[in-house]
């Protein structure tokens, strides 16, 4: 199944905070990169990475879980878009935390697909993209750079 435009449209306009599961801190990475476009873009990026502390000088975290308990505390409002660097093996739990967490967005990169974790992410009422780049999408609507 394709990636719907107006859901896509919608995450890019509604969307705050964007957690980058599996951001990198090595800069020739697409998680490194993308992180930082977003950023740059009026986005607030929360990297989760279990092995890193921080990233282009942003706090990251272990988990999903403790990034959604901090960004909560720090703004009253939680992570609003999961952007997932990791290969689709991993989709599942991360599926099960967004689901747990609430959060309204999951968005899988290029490649990453997994056609039964998004099924249970979408009957749950979270809206999905998947194997789609999310930094190519933003650069379509060059209005989202003027509104930011």
């Amino acid at each position: 199944m394709g990636n719907d435009p107006s859901v896509i449209d919608e995450m890019l306009r509604n969307a705050k905070a964007i957690a980058v599961v599996g951001m990198s801190d090595k800069t020739w990475r697409a998680s490194h990169h993308i992180g930082r476009y977003l950023a740059e873009n009026g986005y607030r990026v929360v990297p989760v990475n279990p092995a890193l502390s921080e990233v282009i000088g942003l706090k990251c975290f272990p988990d999903l879980e403790s990034a959604q308990i901090e960004i909560k505390e720090d703004t009253g409002l939680g992570i609003d878009l999961v952007d997932v660097f990791r290969a689709s093996g991993y989709v599942p739990p991360i599926v099960d935390d967004a689901i747990r967490l609430g959060i309204p967005y999951l968005w899988l990169q290029d490649e990453v697909i997994h056609e039964e974790a998004v099924a249970r992410a979408r009957a749950a009422g979270i809206k999905c993209v998947q194997n789609d780049c999310i930094y190519r999408e933003h650069a379509k609507r060059p209005d989202l750079n003027a509104r930011r």
